[in-house]
């Protein structure tokens, strides 16, 4: 068994109950192993650290443990996933102008970004592979795990969003 540790984001704008009724209905719903944000209007962020065989055992048991709690919340995102350049130096432990000068070195061969802008994001689950090989850089294989995890979760709800939107 491993633990994970992973953030479940969701719009709970379709409740109308106090956060105190839900945090109790998280708790006995199995939500013991998390720590639970509700500062923004109309969102929930969980932190988890769920012990399990693999990451999609514990992700997915998440899932069902809210979802069994609160039946209307819609799942935003399952995090770590999308990942700017701070973000990736601050996993690999290193600073974010080291990245980028590897992003520009490597252009070829670095992982194709999701977006690119003022902010480029990048699937971390494409990117830590490719410091893992370049030998320089613990990766450790949870990590890795769960970012492959939560990408083909996110990935799954953006394309039941594409499914359910009526022309």
């Amino acid at each position: 068994m491993v633990d994970y540790d992973f953030t479940l984001k969701f719009d709970i704008s379709s409740l109308e109950c106090e956060p105190d009724t839900f945090l109790d209905q998280l708790y006995e719903a199995g939500c013991d192993d998390a720590i639970i944000g509700i500062g923004r209007p109309g969102r929930l962020s969980i932190n988890f650290t769920r012990e399990a065989k693999n990451a999609s055992e514990a992700v997915l048991s998440a899932l069902n443990d809210v979802k069994r709690a609160l039946p209307q919340a819609k799942l935003i995102e399952a995090t770590p996933d999308f990942v700017g350049l701070t973000d990736i130096a601050d996993i690999l432990g290193c600073s974010r102008q080291n990245i980028r000068n590897l992003h520009i070195k490597y252009q070829s061969s670095f992982p194709t970004p999701v977006h690119e802008g003022s902010t480029t994001l990048w699937h971390l689950a494409k990117v830590l592979p490719w410091f893992k090989g370049k030998g320089n850089y613990a990766v450790e294989d949870s990590l890795l795990e769960i970012s492959l995890t939560n990408m083909k979760i996110n990935l799954d709800r953006q394309m039941g969003d594409i499914y359910t939107v009526h022309f």
